[in-house]
């Protein structure tokens, strides 16, 4: 239902609340920004300019315009055709805390203007052995206007796991603790909760890289092996779920590596349960899927009406 191909649109929807509005997109022009945001950056910043100031993609951009960015400091401000403003810094040249300060003090304009996330995207390296970014990526998004599933859970006494980005697409609302990692340590989280998680509890995880490493890049190859990396792993959990467990496995929006260029891609996606019997679903809406967890889990279902 919602507009947007995005992240918090395809996240914020399965758990029952579809964006009531549409995203504000930065123009494919040089500069990219406006004259206020480029202010509010150099601002936060504490810096005489910005680098970057037009679609890019990430790893190019950090590639293009590491070198300068050493030298003078400036942070590397780029966007996407996603509604959103990414901001790369040198873990050490720049800071971390730093870098994570600074998105925190412009979000709240951006969300003023329907800007969904402001994304920190820090790196090491040099220029001499390239540069590498890390894991600690942290999104800033707006809060989701609705009671989401999460939401619901909590009120009800759940304990809600986060798994991945799910703390930053939710603000960290409705979440009891948040486990962060490359995929291969989200799946070592998930496979930990199996076993430690309360009953009645909501275990919500996202596995950020078949989108970043091989949907958006179109690796055709990559992304197939890791399906089967996926598929192996979920075997492995399958067989140790208690009674009256509920897995439920889809995507929050396309992201085909066969087709043109880098962006998301609009389509239906699976919605793959285990713990219900064999059984056809048949055609989902997003809102089904909150719907249907919140079915199981005897709470009440999500409300996008409501004032969170």
């Amino acid at each position: 239902m919602s507009n947007g191909k995005d992240t918090p649109s395809g996240h914020w929807e399965l758990a029952g609340v579809p964006v009531p509005w549409d995203w504000h997109y930065f123009p494919k022009e040089v500069p990219a920004f406006p004259t206020e945001v480029r202010r509010l950056l150099m601002q936060a910043a504490g810096t005489d300019g910005i680098l970057g100031n037009r679609h890019a993609s990430g790893t190019v951009v950090i590639d293009e315009e590491g070198p300068e960015h050493m030298q003078t400091g400036w942070p590397i401000c780029y966007t996407s055709v996603d509604s959103v403003l990414q901001i790369a810094a040198h873990e050490e040249r720049f800071g971390l805390d730093r870098l994570l300060k600074m998105c925190r003090a412009v979000a709240p304009m951006l969300h003023d203007m329907k800007v969904g996330r402001v994304i920190a995207r820090p790196f090491v390296g040099d220029e001499t052995t390239g540069f590498t970014r890390t894991p600690h990526r942290r999104d800033f998004a707006i809060a989701a206007p609705g009671l989401t599933l999460l939401d619901c859970a909590q009120a009800a006494g759940r304990d809600v796991h986060a798994v991945g980005k799910i703390g930053d697409i939710f603000s960290m609302r409705g979440i009891t603790d948040l486990r962060k990692g490359p995929d291969d340590k989200l799946m070592e989280h998930l496979s930990d909760l199996v076993d430690e998680a309360a009953d009645g509890a909501l275990v919500f995880a996202n596995f950020v890289e078949f989108d970043t490493n091989f949907g958006h890049r179109r690796d055709v190859s990559g992304y197939a092996r890791h399906l089967e990396w996926f598929d192996a792993e979920l075997g492995r959990i399958l067989p140790r779920l208690r009674e009256g467990d509920l897995v439920i496995v889809t995507a929050d929006h396309g992201n085909d590596p066969t087709f043109i260029g880098t962006d998301h891609t609009r389509e239906r996606v699976p919605v793959l349960c285990h713990g219900l019997g064999a059984r056809e679903l048949g055609l989902m809406g997003f809102v089904d899927v909150g719907k249907l967890a919140a079915r199981h889990l005897d709470i009440p279902a999500p409300d996008p009406e409501a004032t969170p």
